[in-house]
């Protein structure tokens, strides 16, 4: 795990600054402390910095083949490397490390740019071509390891984070405030842009290179199967092949020179793979859990339940209510972007824990996309569905009396019956996207300056991504979620771990069990009112009955009832406050009315204050030019292991 940042001139003639590069590579030094490298060649400049992982002695970067005319700069791990050696040593390639880095630019010269559909495991590189004069840069298949980049006039830029590209100085962020309808809507932004305007995500799965004399060529080289493929197995067969490959994924994800470990929630997904990953291990494995005080905010029951079942070294860490906002800036300085779940915080805190006894760490991210694990998201959105083409069969004239009944009911039952086929249109706009976003179409509506233009039309490509599954609800719903809200969460891991210069890795996603799983058919995933049935059959021998049968909890933090008591100054100074409500985005009565009814109790909008904190925290930082920790004013510090990451004081109470 490292961080990449380059730079390419389009005019061959002009100068590449050595010190913007160097600026640029060091803006990312968190995600590879280890080392740290440059070069320029002409036209380009690659930087990188490094988290040593594989091949600790000869493993530097950016790194050349034998006449240095090509060059590259990576993120990421391919877990084949050995195997792809082996065939490229067949076609004549010599090898002077035991890096994967010199594997994937081995792959590159005997395979081109196809050089990616050889690759299995999660990456980011670029490639500098000087014979051909040709930058090259990919992405994995599923977007665990991100790529950044902006095109000028003059130039095209490019890092692992957002910050590696402000930091080259020519850029002046500006706020892509065309973004805030899906924000609101989605929490996070999918497609190609990002919260500054001209900054691009390249999206997963996807190519971009440029050469002088054809410019720019952007490639989708892999695509998420949508349906179905050839004959349905019998149940046990499916069955098995979950086991066998998930066995090989955990066995694969654990090639490293250094110890691994596992982030351990106590959820069915880390259960299992802390059961795997002991089963493989010749070395004792180290598991790491997160929680609050609070009970509701609490998993340390089953996780330690799922440590001793499995025998791992297990350790854990606490997060106090000050120990969360004091961190919030600086986490929203890692994230480049707000921070759209709450659970962010809590991910970083036990990435700081897991980083004092391991530099890699496994975790879940994916299986709820994968094996349709999302209780509301997915069980009740097809029911949903189904009894809604039942109740449309019925006359018009009872339905609008249903309708009309509706709105008398007392709050709390009003609230519930809006989110079935009772009330909601039965489109997937309306009966997947809108009925989970944070806020719905008329609070946005009424949220937002309509002089600004916004067209409120927040699901485009996910709704792209849905359809292409076809007409079964289910298999849609896994499809688009797998491209667009899971990218959102790898993002969300691969910041909140690298902040801490830890490596995740996510077996879930290992490709080829994502094109095996994706095409199953649904209903052997979702059984009846059980989610997740075809995995919780698969390893019902490794995980224990309680976290077998549980209720999936998620990753619960109380932060609805913090901002109704002692945290409301937070909400007062960035939701409030005269400069976040000058800024002119939102109408300040709604704004205003949606946080006193917070505070009353009247109703919870915990999530939609956490959105508008973070968007307010995040102008200051990156658009204002504040420091993260002078976002608060000056108080006592929060002593603590976590909070000693960010010495900053905590939030000025009053």
């Amino acid at each position: 795990m490292c961080g990449i940042a380059g730079i390419l001139k389009f005019n061959s003639q002009d100068n590449i600054d050595e010190s913007r590069l160097l600026a640029m590579r060091d803006s990312v030094w968190h995600r590879g402390p280890d080392e740290g490298g440059l070069i320029i060649d002409g036209r380009a400049g690659l930087a990188h910095r490094r988290l040593s992982i594989i091949d600790l002695a000869s493993g530097q970067q950016p790194m050349s083949n034998a006449q240095r005319t090509v060059w590259i700069s990576y993120n990421g791990e391919v877990y084949n490397f050995r195997e792809l050696r082996t065939r490229l040593e067949a076609l004549g390639a010599r090898f002077s490390t035991r890096s994967d880095t010199e594997v994937v630019l081995r792959a590159y010269e005997y395979y081109g740019e196809d050089c990616v559909e050889h690759l299995q495991g999660m990456f980011a590189f670029a490639i500098w071509d000087a014979p051909k004069q040709r930058l090259f840069l990919a992405r994995d298949r599923l977007g665990i390891k991100p790529l950044y980049y902006m095109i000028s006039d003059t130039q095209l830029l490019f890092g692992s984070e957002i910050k590696a590209i402000l930091a080259e100085g020519s850029v002046k962020p500006e706020f892509n405030r065309a973004v805030l309808p899906e924000f609101l809507a989605s929490r996070y932004v999918t497609g190609s842009e990002t919260f500054f305007k001209g900054v691009n995500k390249l999206l997963p799965g996807h190519t971009l290179s440029w050469t002088a004399s054809t410019g720019f060529r952007k490639r989708r080289y892999w695509n998420l199967s949508a349906a179905p493929q050839g004959p349905e197995l019998s149940r046990a067969d499916y069955v098995d092949m979950v086991r066998s490959s998930l066995k090989d994924a955990v066995q694969s994800h654990m090639i490293a020179d250094v110890p691994c470990g596992l982030f351990l929630s106590g959820g069915l997904d880390s259960s299992i793979l802390a059961s795997l990953m002991t089963q493989v291990s010749s070395e004792p494995v180290h598991s790491f859990s997160v929680a609050f005080s609070e009970a509701h905010a609490n998993e340390l029951e089953y996780a330690r339940m799922a440590a001793q079942h499995a025998g791992t070294q297990h350790h854990e860490v606490m997060v106090s209510p000050e120990e969360f906002f004091s961190a919030l800036p600086h986490l929203v300085w890692h994230e480049d972007e707000p921070v759209a779940w709450t659970s962010s915080v809590p991910l970083h805190a036990v990435s700081c824990l897991a980083r004092k006894h391991v530099k890699v760490v496994l975790t879940g991210e994916g299986s709820d996309e994968l094996f349709l694990g999302y209780d509301y998201r997915y069980r009740v959105t097809h029911w949903n569905k189904r009894l809604g083409a039942m109740y449309e069969k019925l006359p018009r004239a009872m339905r609008s009396g249903v309708s009309g009944a509706i709105g008398a009911l007392p709050g709390s039952a009003r609230r519930y019956a809006e989110r079935t086929f009772l009330a909601l249109d039965t489109d997937p706009r309306h009966m997947f996207f809108e009925n989970f976003s944070v806020f719905r179409h008329d609070l946005r509506n009424a949220m937002l300056r309509p002089e600004h233009g916004f067209t409120d039309n927040p699901y485009v490509n996910a709704l792209k991504h849905y359809h292409a599954a076809g007409d079964n609800t289910l298999q849609c719903m896994s499809h688009a979620d797998l491209q667009t809200f899971l990218v959102e969460l790898l993002m969300k891991q691969d910041q909140m771990s690298m902040a801490a210069s830890i490596e995740s890795r996510v077996p879930f996603l290992d490709h080829r069990l994502v094109e095996q799983v994706a095409t199953i058919p649904s209903h052997e995933k979702l059984r009846f009112w059980q989610t997740k049935a075809l995995l919780r059959d698969a390893v019902k021998d490794l995980v224990p009955r309680a976290i077998l049968e549980r209720k999936k909890m998620g990753f619960p933090v109380p932060t609805s009832d913090w901002l109704r008591g002692k945290y409301w100054p937070v909400v007062e100074e960035f939701v409030l406050g005269g400069r976040a409500l000058e800024r002119g985005h939102f109408n300040a009565d709604v704004v205003q009315r949606l946080a006193q009814d917070h505070r009353s109790g009247r109703a919870d909008n915990g999530e939609r204050l956490w959105l508008l904190i973070n968007l307010e925290m995040w102008q200051r930082i990156f658009l204002d030019g504040e420091k993260p920790a002078d976002l608060y004013p000056r108080q006592k510090p929060v002593l603590s292991e976590f909070a000693s990451e960010f010495p900053q004081p905590a939030l000025a109470l009053h």
